[in-house]
């Protein structure tokens, strides 16, 4: 397995370019490509960042550099969801996404809404809710898997009765249930799509709403391990290319399942941990594809599960190191603080891209399993003020928020 050397934090009496130093660039081997291109100018951009960091302007007048920005992000976040931008009609069928990716970060920064604006997403999170089951991405469209995700995630997170009473439960279910497909996959909606997402979006909302079932899931487990390729991760489709959110979905799906063994979990790790960019510190999504901020929670978030569960067996346990996850927590925290943060809040892919709500939400999401580490400790290459709530890496929610939902459920009728 490819190792990535880790690097400490950062020290007050270097640059912040010489962070950098010693860190493996890529090697074309003489062979140009348009991918191979675009990788080096990734690489450009990143040491471009680096170096505009000079030590008179952050690391002495600024000690706990990098610094986190949770005011102008928050503000960021509180304006996009709380103006008519979400009246824009490119983000139409996103508009339950949206609620969750802002509200969901806003939990990770540790701010909870007001009692007016809570009830006002909750109100518009019903509105998208159809009576047949399942929400649509916007109001008046038909149910869909995985804006039904994101609105009982959403839903979740903002944990008043009103918000979990929203759920309407049976029909959920019976949306479920219509869904199924008899190899144990799912369509995203009536009709639609088959794929790895469907399957993780349904095991998700049945476990955190208490209406899971042995026999609504027959056969998913085994449907979620023939997807796994030949390089480790998992595909959307059997015989399709390995994916980072893909991957996320399948191991996080057998995770819920309690069925983590059926996959060949060497494979996996192996293929997890090399996505991480060993230049630019965060992950790509696919091999030879670029950096992007987004994967810093999927392909993080698969590695802490698997993490988890080697803890878990005790013969493993004794060859792990609790203090760190098995990626490198360091030059994860280091991408996300020093590359992706916009000057105005908000988090972007990579520089040079703008921000948005779906790239901030996973991006802290990241830094969030970066900070918190499997020993229960926290840790933080800047100031501890950069410290994220703890998110629970197979739901992507807060376990605070996670622990109160499921309290609240598990107490109704299945």
């Amino acid at each position: 397995m490819t190792t990535i050397e880790c690097s400490s934090s950062i020290p007050n009496e270097s640059t912040v370019v010489e962070l950098l130093l010693g860190r493996a660039k890529f090697d074309d081997e003489g062979v140009a490509t348009v991918s191979s291109d675009q990788q080096v100018a990734v690489e450009s951009s990143i040491e471009e960042v680096y170096s505009s960091f000079d030590k008179t302007r952050e690391l002495v007048v600024n000690p706990d550099f990098p610094e986190l920005q949770k005011h102008w992000t928050k503000d960021y976040l509180i304006n996009n969801l709380l103006t008519d931008k979400l009246q824009y009609e490119v983000y139409d069928c996103n508009r339950g996404w949206l609620c969750y990716w802002i509200i969901h970060s806003l939990s990770l920064l540790d701010y909870e809404l007001d009692d007016v604006s809570k009830s006002c997403v909750v109100k518009f999170l019903s509105s998208l809710q159809n009576e047949d089951g399942g929400f649509g991405g916007g109001p008046n469209q038909f149910s869909h898997l995985a804006p039904t995700y994101a609105a009982v995630n959403a839903l979740c997170i903002i944990g008043t009765e009103d918000a979990f009473k929203a759920i309407n439960r049976k029909t959920l279910l019976e949306f479920l249930r219509r869904l199924r497909v008899g190899d144990g996959s799912f369509y995203m909606h009536n009709g639609g799509e088959i794929d790895m997402r469907s399957v993780y979006c349904a095991i998700s909302v049945a476990k955190l709403t208490n209406v899971f079932s042995d026999e609504l899931f027959k056969g998913s487990a085994e449907w979620i391990v023939r997807c796994q390729t030949y390089e480790g991760g998992f595909s959307g489709t059997p015989g399709m290319e390995a994916h980072g959110g893909y991957t996320f979905c399948g191991f996080a799906a057998l995770h819920l399942l309690n069925s983590h063994n059926m996959c060949d979990v060497k494979a996996l790790l192996r293929w997890l941990t090399n996505r991480q960019m060993s230049f630019e510190g965060g992950f790509q999504g696919r091999t030879n594809k670029l950096v992007d901020s987004c994967y810093s929670f999927w392909q993080a978030g698969a590695i802490a599960l698997i993490n988890l569960r080697l803890l878990s067996d005790e013969l493993s346990k004794k060859y792990l190191n609790t203090d760190t996850w098995l990626f490198n927590c360091n030059l994860l925290q280091e991408y996300v603080l020093i590359c992706c943060q916009h000057k105005n809040g908000g988090l972007i892919d990579k520089p040079g891209k703008r921000r948005d709500a779906y790239h901030t939400c996973y991006s802290l999401s990241g830094l969030s399993l970066a900070q918190n580490l499997p020993n229960g400790n926290d840790y933080s290459i800047g100031s501890d003020e950069n410290i994220l709530e703890p998110v629970h890496p197979a739901y992507n929610i807060t376990a605070k928020k996670l622990i109160e939902a499921m309290k609240y459920f598990c107490s109704l009728e299945q």
